[in-house]
């Protein structure tokens, strides 16, 4: 209205009586109107909830006692002398260290107009927040702004504003409500340091903690006694740059807020970044630069001239405040467009326009964008960069730097020719091959290496070259005569020539080395020069000789095995051959039948024995020592020889069987075995027999087959006193009694019950005679483990 002051005070009040809004309300309002930003939109989002001012809850069903914890809404703010314990609550352990008590009691905004509630108003806050912030001489007097005219109202008792370093890390740039020495010990917070505000700028979203005493991560005022309650950390971002952190406590335990007051707080961030950023007036405008800027932009592009890279220099361009691409503002002397277009078709077009393959995701404009955002650099040196020629996508790797200058970035790369691609290629694979190339002017004596050969012989970069006439000076006097006869090949003979050598290097190491040569003639047919390369191949002789250890220990080894099993098989076949003659004794007619193991090194401790003692009874008897090999025939010979011994006694065979297990326990090594043990008496055709832990006989009776009822008896060998189960038999004329180990019957894949079931159906076969029927049992087995099998049959005449 062009007018004073005065009579603009008094045309707002006469404004406001009419309207019956407080003059502070009516300001506001005006100034939401004309300005129509986002802190006005924000203003009018957070009325349309029915004037919610807490911070993390919506109206209820209770809405009148207030949405608030405990109707924490309606009450008024604390007044300015109010105390700690008004603010806390009774049961709260808050450190006093951390917080400032004057501080917290200045909750209550100095604005005396308030709505009917009693209460500011969301745009009367907001706008009165702005104000202080942007009118603030420094960003301490901005946070006690904010906590004063927009946090406090929201119940907020502390406020930190954080600074983002050039080097990652954070310093407290303003702070209210902290006491001044939790304020100096979080002055400076590394980049290695994980806080609340790290992980707000490192993700670039809102932070909303409900309880910061349940948060691993330390912040300022999070002391040893107390620190709990709510907390938010938000990146202050200025066009899509994020310039530090605006961190906010509550002193109770907070729920998520509502979406008009989670933008209050991103509004009020940003009100944060204007005072973080040494230009406020935004780069957009007309007019806005600075001469300290236009200083700065002129000391930025002498840099870019300095740099024997090609280098651009990109200017956010914003829209409506947002960050949508970067203008390309400067290119300097060196710049090589990968398109091939000059500088001037590049300079001053947008980053997006200019290539339009940088929008693809992880491409270029992304790295960019995170640079400008985050102040990080970015530097690699396969990058790939794509640009059309004439519609055609064309692909170029470069070595690309990016790092923000200010409100500006500094793109540079480094295109990489065909010849430069491969000569990287070379010198990683002789890094990793250990190789190392050298050339030998024989006219002029000049002597090249590269980088690797200085590593393979232990000198410096700066040291002289070795020539290969001090090559033998060099390597192991026994490898005199080898270096010899290469030379000579090689510059005598003129043709190309290799040998191995040991180089006995500066330093005291000793490595293997393989030297590869050819001569290069001139046109005239001499011999001008030489070239070649050397291969530590250290690894590969060590390597070598460990294998023809190895190799050599192993075949002593396998001699010695061997020479182990063909003792133990000729000593069990010469006590028990595979098919010994029948035995005709007493009425009955005895077949045995031994199948040793197909390896040799599975030669196991199977043993039978039958044998007329002088009682005239028959001992009839088999066995399974555990194990394989010279030990298992060893074992097997002690027992078979101790029970015979034991059986002269005239004892039963649960008798002998306990007998035998006091042997096996006692033996050196604790032989365990398992054993079925018969004596059959002739005049009144019984059999007495006993078992230790050994499959039941077989009786076949009128064609029939049937398992004989197990005793009880456990393995020979475990404990030193074990005591057996006898059972007796009478047996028919007709019957045959068969007797065998677990070889006979034993599969991976079957249980005891089905493999016992096979061994009697195949018992039932009806033969003519007892060795066919042994011969056909043996032939019909089904066992898979490849064992010794020993099996016996017996025949009553």
């Amino acid at each position: 209205m062009r007018c004073g002051q005065t009579e603009a005070a008094r045309q707002l009040e006469t404004l406001a009586g009419r309207s019956g809004l407080p003059a502070l309300e009516l300001a506001a309002d005006l100034v939401n109107e004309i300005s129509n930003d986002p802190l006005t939109r924000i203003a009018r989002e957070h009325a349309e909830f029915d004037g919610v001012h807490t911070p993390y809850q919506e109206p209820g069903p209770d809405a009148a006692s207030g949405p608030g914890r405990d109707g924490a809404a309606d009450r008024e703010p604390p007044p300015a002398d109010a105390d700690l314990d008004d603010i806390a609550p009774a049961d709260a352990d808050v450190d006093d260290t951390a917080f400032d008590d004057t501080a917290l009691g200045g909750a209550r905004s100095e604005v005396s107009d308030v709505d009917a509630a009693g209460r500011a108003s969301a745009g009367v806050r907001l706008r009165t927040a702005e104000s202080g912030v942007l009118g603030a001489a420094d960003t301490q007097a901005a946070a006690q702004s904010l906590k004063q005219h927009a946090l406090g109202p929201l119940g907020a008792t502390a406020v930190a504003i954080w600074a983002l370093g050039t080097d990652g890390s954070l310093m407290l740039a303003g702070h209210a409500g902290f006491s001044a020495a939790e304020a100096r010990r979080w002055r400076h917070v590394p980049p290695y340091v994980a806080t609340l505000a790290r992980r707000a700028l490192v993700e670039r979203r809102p932070q909303w903690v409900n309880d910061a005493s349940d948060q691993a991560l330390p912040s300022i005022g999070l002391g040893r006694r107390g620190g709990s309650g709510g907390r938010a950390a938000l990146a202050a971002a200025l066009g899509g740059r994020v310039l530090g952190v605006l961190e906010v406590c509550w002193p109770r335990p907070v729920d998520e807020p509502s979406p008009p007051v989670a933008r209050q707080l991103e509004a009020l961030a940003e009100l944060c970044a204007y005072t973080l950023d040494s230009g406020v007036a935004g780069e957009d405008a007309p007019g806005a630069a600075t001469a300290a800027g236009r200083a700065g932009d002129v000391r930025l592009t002498d840099l870019a001239d300095t740099l024997l890279d090609a280098a651009i220099i990109l200017r956010p361009l914003h829209d409506e405040g947002r960050l949508v691409d970067f203008v390309i503002e400067y290119t300097n002397e060196h710049f090589v467009d990968p398109a091939g277009r000059p500088r001037s078709a590049v300079t001053g077009l947008p980053l997006l326009e200019a290539y339009p393959l940088a929008a693809e995701p992880g491409a270029m404009f992304d790295k960019v964008e995170h640079v400008y955002a985050t102040g990080e650099p970015f530097s690699s040196e396969q990058v790939v960069i794509n640009a059309r020629i004439d519609q055609v996508p064309v692909s170029s790797v470069a070595a690309v730097g990016i790092s923000r200058l200010g409100d500006r970035v500094l793109l540079t790369w480094r295109l990489q020719d065909e010849a430069a691609r491969l000569a990287t290629l070379l010198q990683h694979a002789q890094r990793l091959g250990r190789i190392g190339g050298f050339e030998e002017n024989l006219v002029t004596g000049e002597t090249t290496w590269n980088a690797q050969l200085f590593s393979l012989y232990g000198l410096p970069p700066t040291a002289q070259p070795v020539p290969l006439s001090r090559l033998e000076a060099y390597a192991h006097p026994d490898d005199a005569t080898a270096i010899g006869r290469f030379l000579r090949s090689l510059i005598h003979h003129r043709s190309a020539a290799s040998t191995a050598f040991r180089l006995q290097r500066t330093d005291g190491v000793l490595r293997y080395i393989r030297i590869v040569a050819e001569p290069v003639l001139d046109d005239a047919g001499l011999l001008v020069s030489v070239r070649g390369a050397c291969q530590d191949i250290s690894s590969q002789h060590w390597t070598e000789i460990a294998l023809a250890a190895t190799r050599d220990q192993l075949a002593h080894t396998e001699q010695e095995a061997a020479e182990r099993n063909r003792l133990a098989l000729r000593l069990q076949r010469a006590i028990m051959p595979p098919a010994p003659r029948p035995i005709d004794a007493a009425g009955l007619e005895i077949a045995v039948r031994y199948r040793p193991a197909e390896t040799d090194h599975l030669v196991g401790g199977d043993w039978y024995d039958a044998v007329v003692l002088p009682t005239r009874q028959i001992l009839l008897v088999v066995g399974d020592v555990a194990g394989h090999g010279i030990d298992a025939a060893t074992d097997m010979v002690a027992l078979r020889n101790a029970l015979r011994g034991l059986a002269a006694t005239g004892a039963g065979p649960a008798q002998l069987l306990s007998w035998l297990n006091t042997v096996a326990h006692h033996l050196n090594d604790q032989v365990t075995a398992t054993a079925v043990c018969g004596l059959y008496d002739p005049d009144s055709r019984t059999l007495r027999w006993a078992r230790a832990g050994h499959p039941p006989p077989l009786l076949v009776r009128d064609g029939r087959a049937t398992a004989l009822p197990l005793p009880t008896g456990m393995l020979l060998g475990v404990v030193g006193d074990a005591q057996y189960g006898e059972q007796e038999l009478t047996l028919r004329h007709g019957d045959t009694l068969m007797m065998y180990t677990d070889g006979l019957i034993e599969r991976k894949d079957s249980s005891l019950d089905q493999s016992l079931e096979h061994l009697r159906t195949a018992a039932q076969v009806s033969v003519s005679a007892l060795s066919e029927q042994l011969d056909y049992m043996l032939m019909h087995s089904n066992a898979d483990t490849d064992d010794d099998t020993c099996l016996i049959g017996v025949h009553v005449r």
